[in-house]
């Protein structure tokens, strides 16, 4: 049984705010590494390697603490597991403003990994479970516009803290907002339709990572999302990593412009994936997913080719608009592949599956930095983009089911080609 209403009920809207600040705070957690990177990289000496193996670690811990995140989202309840995420990335990236040693940094951003993926997976999941469907794109698109502003924030931030202070502060500045998320999500419900899982899991329903395999629906379904996350987030993270050092070392920006330059990207990504979630309510998951994918596969590799310290804040505005865009539609197209007895499970595995490209891409253009140009690894990206557009459009239908949904099993709608 769905919803009456085709918009936000007061605690869904509650629920939508408290997600949406808190994914403020979890993309300022991950840009600050970012960021302090070229600072970082210059005071502990390190090799290029070295510098894009903590994106590494950071992100072989998203694909650890997603996964696991996703089991406990559909054990415990999406708001407590949420809960935990905040409180564990906020300390983690506090005592790196304290840190010494480049291992000291590495423990700590592995960490933080496990916080900051199970907040995406299981903040957007939670949101597209009390909004209908009807809008649940647009609503999805502002939300993930949310992890975005969490950029821009941590760039301006950034381009007044690192000239004038150096990295550290920065990691301590994300002790504040930390704060402010765990007051505002605390004491929020968990959606009907896991309320309604919870009793289907008490009448001997099989659930779990058991229950998501057995169904060869649920199966197919994982691993075709399990590709394609690893083909979106080897492009984003990619370019999300490397971008202000390409800036800086081979455009040969200053630090404070170029933290100017990234907040204007991070400001035309919000707007991106604010108009690319409007437009999927209207035109469908699929079809706004393959354009926008699409797009990024074409104009990755001429943005770097055609890029000159002269034209590179305007080539920006567009590259910002296009690379996140698929975003604003994940959450809503592959919370719809699962029913609600697994959906936690299902995205949680599936997004963080993705992990294992977001672990690889940072790494791989050190290495092609250190043999060729950080440009050259950022336009072959491209590559990726294209993929993680063609899996969806060839054998994903879209709306399968309904997360607003409280009915069990969850109700199925229509099948899309």
């Amino acid at each position: 049984m769905a919803a009456d209403t085709d918009s936000l009920t007061p605690i869904g809207w509650k629920i939508a705010i408290g997600v949406f600040v808190a994914m403020v705070v979890d993309g300022m957690d991950l840009q600050m590494l970012s960021l302090a990177l070229p600072s970082l990289t210059k005071e502990l000496g390190l090799s290029n390697v070295s510098a894009g193996a903590l994106g590494t670690y950071t992100l072989a811990g998203m694909g650890v603490g997603g996964i696991l995140a996703g089991r406990l989202a559909d054990r415990v309840g999406r708001i407590r597991v949420i809960w935990w995420a905040v409180l564990t990335f906020t300390i983690c990236t506090g005592i790196i403003g304290f840190s010494r040693t480049y291992w000291e940094v590495a423990v700590m951003r592995f960490i933080s990994g496990f916080g900051i993926a199970a907040l995406y997976s299981m903040g957007t999941l939670v949101v597209t479970e009390y909004t209908p469907t009807r809008i649940r794109t647009t609503v999805l698109g502002v939300i993930q516009a949310g992890w975005s502003a969490g950029y821009v924030a941590a760039a301006l931030v950034g381009s007044y803290v690192l000239p004038r202070f150096g990295w550290r502060p920065l990691f301590l500045f994300a002790i504040v907002p930390g704060i402010l998320t765990l007051l505002l999500l605390r004491g929020l419900p968990d959606p009907p339709s896991w309320a309604a899982r919870r009793q289907a899991a008490r009448d001997g329903e099989v659930q779990g990572f058991t229950g998501l395999w057995r169904n060869p629906l649920t199966r197919w379904n994982l691993i075709l999302w399990s590709l394609t996350s690893i083909c979106l987030q080897f492009g984003y993270y990619g370019a999300n990593t490397w971008l202000p050092s390409y800036l800086v070392r081979e455009l040969g920006v200053n630090l404070q412009s170029m933290g100017w330059y990234v907040a204007a990207t991070y400001t035309m990504m919000c707007v991106g994936k604010i108009v690319t979630g409007y437009l999927a309510d209207i035109f469908g998951r699929k079809a706004m997913w393959v354009t926008s994918g699409v797009l990024t596969a074409i104009y990755v590799p001429l943005f770097i080719f055609y890029a000159t310290p002269d034209n590179i804040a305007y080539l920006l505005l567009v590259f910002g608009f296009l690379y996140g865009a698929p975003y604003a539609v994940s959450a809503t197209y592959m919370s719809e592949s699962f029913p609600a007895s697994v959906r936690g499970t299902a995205v949680g595995t599936a997004y963080n599956v993705g992990r294992v490209g977001a672990t690889m891409s940072p790494l791989l253009i050190g290495l092609a930095a250190t043999q060729y140009s950080i440009g050259l690894g950022l336009g072959l990206l491209g590559l990726s983009y294209a993929a993680c557009a063609l899996i969806p459009a060839f054998f994903i239908p879209e709306k399968m089911y309904d997360p607003n949904a409280v009915e069990r099993p969850a109700t199925a709608l229509p099948r899309t080609a």
